[in-house]
């Protein structure tokens, strides 16, 4: 099938992959009094003296607003907010798919971080949490962290930490197919963009000791041109100072994982690493080196991001059992804790008797994935005091 010809000819079928469904029937006049005026004027009383009932007497409770400035759509980058609106309505359309969670897509004509910052708090009272979308970095850091700081429901960047989460998980059950130990794996992440910083930080969090980050300009070090964010994680990696480009990091490496370019991995590279290597590519739609390639350059365990070769790594394993999670106990934040228990839940769907060399992820239609999240995450949330229920 030629996807990109005929997806473009459903959209124009569709007009649109979402829309707003009443929840209350308004055919006669006591439906509309009781759904609309007179009605109506006592939840907004009750709610005005208690601003938190909005949870209870509206739909906020299961509401998120997906949120883009368009500045890195895919890998289309910077296409503008309107050019953006497809991919919003199909996030939302897997949210409501695989997590019952109601989601609705805003695209906002800025790239000025004060003034989407303040546009997305202005707009948070309607919505029970926040999902960031396709934003460029170094911006989408200081957006997201701002905005944790400033509203009272959880502000999620999906390109960072559902990416890192799953990778997290996959990661995890990799190593227990090559029977190694996540503390002293030698780990090499392509790419130090939001994801691929995200992931470096998620798999510290997780146990990961040796980690190199790589990008464009070569292992992260000092000295070499960094933004702010790639700063701080040279400062957290690579504490040997180790200098050099990609094919220099991965020699002798454990894990590698890719968030980068299309075949910019050669076989010989995957062939330097050590025995048993895992190896992620997971540049989208064409990976760094195809997966027959790592496979017969040495690789032990491979995942893409692609549906059509085993162990897909896929975010729609992860945002919306999360967000359905944390909705679910009305949680304030989605914090360290909570995404640790996800990254645990997820591998821990593929039981040890399946677990091999091409099933290190359960697939995703498998209708376990969202709840087994969701309650791993709602848990957390209760443990670590950010659950309001």
């Amino acid at each position: 099938m030629n996807y990109a010809e005929e997806s473009l000819r459903l959209h124009g079928e569709w007009q649109g992959k979402i829309e707003v469904i009443s929840r209350v029937p308004v055919t006669n006049k006591e439906e509309l009094s009781l759904a609309y005026t007179p009605g109506v004027a006592q939840p907004c009383l009750e709610i005005q003296k208690d601003p938190d009932k909005s949870f209870t007497l509206t739909r906020r409770h299961n509401l998120v607003a997906v949120i883009t400035d368009g500045t890195a759509v895919l890998g289309l980058g910077d296409i503008g907010p309107e050019a953006g609106m497809p991919v919003m309505e199909g996030k939302c359309a897997l949210f409501k798919a695989f997590g019952d969670v109601d989601a609705f897509p805003l695209c906002i004509k800025s790239k000025d971080v004060d003034e989407i910052v303040r546009t997305v708090y202005l707009l948070s009272g309607s919505f029970g949490g926040i999902n960031l979308e396709d934003i460029a970095a170094p911006r989408c850091f200081e957006i997201e962290r701002r905005l944790k700081e400033i509203c009272d429901i959880p502000v999620f960047h999906d390109d960072q930490h559902g990416t890192a989460i799953v990778v997290g998980a996959a990661m995890l059950n990799a190593l227990r197919v090559v029977n190694k130990t996540i503390g002293e794996v030698r780990v090499v992440i392509n790419g130090a963009g939001s994801a691929g910083i995200a992931i470096g930080r998620h798999l510290m969090d997780l146990g990961v000791r040796h980690l190199k980050m790589v990008d464009r300009n070569g292992i992260l070090c000092e000295g070499v041109e960094m933004n702010p964010a790639q700063a701080e994680m040279a400062e957290l990696t690579n504490p040997e100072k180790f200098s050099g480009k990609l094919a220099d990091a991965m020699r002798g490496a454990d894990v590698f994982i890719g968030v980068s370019a299309p075949h910019i991995v050669t076989g010989d590279m995957v062939a330097s690493m050590a025995r048993d290597a895992v190896v992620f590519p997971m540049a989208n739609p064409v990976p760094e080196i195809e997966p027959e390639e790592a496979k017969k350059a040495g690789a032990r365990v491979v995942g893409t991001g692609r549906s059509d070769h085993p162990n897909q790594i896929n975010n729609v394993l992860v945002f919306p059992g999360i967000f359905r999670g944390a909705l679910d106990v009305r949680a304030r934040d989605i914090n360290l804790q909570m995404k640790l228990a996800a990254s645990h839940a997820l591998a821990d769907l593929v039981a040890p008797e399946e677990l091999s060399e091409n099933y290190i992820l359960p697939a995703a239609f498998d209708k376990r994935v969202g709840p087994a999240v969701a309650k791993a995450v709602a848990a957390a949330a209760r443990e670590s005091g950010v659950a309001r229920l």
